[in-house]
């Protein structure tokens, strides 16, 4: 095994690493933690691409990953730790590597991303900060690779870009976006239900929590501003937690006035992940970086130490702070 060490960083471009892909071999492909769409459907597809040209290679991730995903996400092959090639999808920053990251820190070789606030912790990063999923990166190196997409290839991909776009309703989709959800068409993906398996399904125990997260949302500087409060007893008397929160942190974008949008999930005694979402002239990405975290324009996050007043009180001070810049 290597030493972990601190790396420097050489920037990729899409041929070069579509060069290096095929160049080696021995794949351990890693996700953030609570995984979401993105992270998982561009491990996959890659994991489909690479067995597609016989490179050996698995999927690990730090988390369970939720069942909705079972059409795409299959049990891979096991890959000795030993002289393997380690890649990262869609993780910004090792520490999201969550339980993975005391052993693969400083030792990721390839990490394909698609956010603006990626710490270039990697050997080597291809880092598209204008594509709406890393997904849509991910598909672009299999034509580039010029291998063969077959549909559960298909149905991963348009998976990371849908989610990752809100079904295509956010602001990061552009026409690119647009042109490969139409190629991946053209496969067998049932994007309907894809779609309903996403955005359109809930749990009992998801909506019970739901209620309880909106009996307690507070609303702040002339109502600009919901902060959205998820605590350990919620999840406890609701049986909700862990990856079947995902979808919490987007009911703020429903809601008329708000320009922020923040979600307080209570992950440890005192420490919450924060989760915020924006719309212009805020900057999620530049406001969750005052917070130690990053993400994108519209949507980013941190994790954050204190009681959830400390918190709570952190968080708007920088969302406070970043309204009256932006006036």
């Amino acid at each position: 095994m290597r030493n972990k060490e601190t790396v420097a960083c050489n920037l990729l471009n899409l041929r070069q690493t579509a060069k290096f892909l095929k160049k080696n071999d021995n794949y351990i492909i890693l996700t953030h933690a609570s995984p979401d769409g993105d992270t998982l459907g561009s491990a996959y597809a890659l994991y489909y691409a690479l067995n597609e040209i016989g490179k050996a290679a698995c999927v690990v991730c730090p988390d369970v990953i939720p069942q909705k995903y079972d059409y795409f996400a299959r049990k891979t092959d096991h890959v000795l730790r030993e002289n393997a090639t380690i890649i990262a999808v869609d993780v910004a920053d090792e520490r999201l590597l969550g339980s993975l990251q005391e052993e693969f820190a400083g030792t990721v070789d390839l990490c394909i991303d698609h956010h603006v606030s990626n710490t270039k912790y990697a050997k080597n990063l291809y880092l598209d900060d204008d594509a709406a999923a890393t997904a849509e990166s991910i598909y672009e190196l299999i034509v580039e690779m010029k291998v063969n997409i077959n549909d559960i290839t298909a149905k991963a991909i348009y998976t990371g870009i849908a989610t990752d776009t809100g079904s295509f309703k956010y602001s990061n989709v552009t026409a690119k976006t647009h042109l490969i959800a139409a190629a991946l068409h053209e496969f067998n993906i049932n994007a309907s239900e894809i779609n309903r398996l996403m955005f359109d399904t809930k749990s009992k125990k998801l909506l019970e929590l739901e209620q309880a997260v909106l009996a307690a949302a507070e609303f702040h500087f002339d109502d600009s501003c919901i902060l959205l409060p998820v605590t350990a007893e919620m999840q406890t008397a609701t049986g909700c937690s862990g990856t079947e929160l995902e979808g919490i942190a987007v009911i703020s974008r429903s809601v008329e006035g708000v320009k922020a949008g923040i979600t307080v999930k209570q992950i440890g005694d005192e420490e919450f992940k924060v989760s915020l979402r924006t719309y212009p002239p805020l900057d999620a990405s530049e406001i969750c970086k005052a917070l130690g975290g990053g993400g994108h324009k519209g949507a980013a996050g941190a994790t954050v130490t204190g009681t959830l007043d400390d918190v709570k009180q952190k968080v708007l001070s920088a969302v406070k702070l970043a309204l009256e810049q932006a006036l």
